[in-house]
């Protein structure tokens, strides 16, 4: 996939919408991973005096991993699919929360991705340029979203 010249909008390539797309900007993909963007805003969906619980900093990552899907589906010329967070292993963040006003980067390596669409990450979060959170995520991709959550895949 090689480092893409100019990115797509976040928005192109994750198929969340509204207050439930948490990241700002894609600022690097290629055929390994990807890195991206945030600001903690007030009004936020899950922000409170504190900020940003240090808890959806897992949900930063899942959004990561759905941009870097979404660039390659984009690159096959297909809309980003739909994908599942099956879970974590390990998520430890250092903070309590992210306060308002701070820039998070989220970064996401593939360590394993198979043609079931199941796929395994190990993720990165920094808070202002300092790593404060890890986990190692596994994700699925079905071919026809659609079709599974009604049940009627094989």
């Amino acid at each position: 996939m090689q480092d893409l010249p100019a990115l797509l909008p976040v928005a192109e390539v994750v198929p969340h919408g509204g207050a439930m797309l948490l990241l700002d900007t894609l600022v690097q993909a290629d055929d390994n991973g990807c890195t991206a963007r945030a600001t903690v805003r007030p009004g936020q969906l899950f922000v409170d005096p504190a900020g940003m619980p240090g808890w959806v900093g897992i949900e930063y990552m899942a959004q990561a991993i759905a941009a870097w899907a979404g660039v390659r589906d984009r690159r096959a010329g297909r809309p980003p699919g739909i994908g599942f967070l099956l879970g974590s292993r390990r998520y430890e963040c250092d903070v309590p929360a992210f306060p308002v006003g701070s820039e998070l980067t989220i970064s996401v390596q593939a360590e394993l991705t198979g043609d079931s669409g199941l796929g395994q990450f190990a993720c990165r979060l920094a808070l202002d340029g300092r790593e404060v959170a890890r986990a190692n995520v596994s994700v699925f991709q079905p071919a026809d979203a659609q079709a599974f959550l009604q049940g009627q895949h094989e």
